[in-house]
């Protein structure tokens, strides 16, 4: 009974843990693909020129990630998982690992 019980322990521990991992590297794909899109040297200034302000640059991409955000909320309800959903977080994992490699090796984004 008790190692049916410490197997159950393990599964649950090793679940939660790559949860936790999963979340972590989502996060950080997340937070740095915000970070390359309105840094000044980001994707959107580059996209807009160097003619621009930094500021309307920085409007510009801060309503750009608003209006992704209020239609990213209609994309499906919770209990129902589709492959975009699942496309989404594994995109974004993925993104969080390269941009992790890229913050060890080089010491920034």
């Amino acid at each position: 009974m008790t190692t049916i019980r410490l197997k159950q322990e393990i599964h649950s521990f090793a679940q939660t843990f790559f949860s936790c991992v999963l979340l972590s590297l989502v996060l950080g794909g997340i937070g740095g693909t915000i970070y390359k899109m309105i840094s000044p040297d980001g994707w959107l200034a580059n996209a807009f020129g160097r003619s621009l302000s930094a500021g309307a640059a920085a409007l510009g991409s801060m309503a750009l990630i608003g209006g992704l955000a209020w239609f990213s909320r209609n994309l499906g309800a919770p209990n129902e998982r589709s492959l975009l959903s699942h496309f989404l977080v594994f995109g974004f994992a993925a993104a969080g690992i390269l941009y992790f490699v890229q913050l060890w090796t080089k010491g920034s984004l």
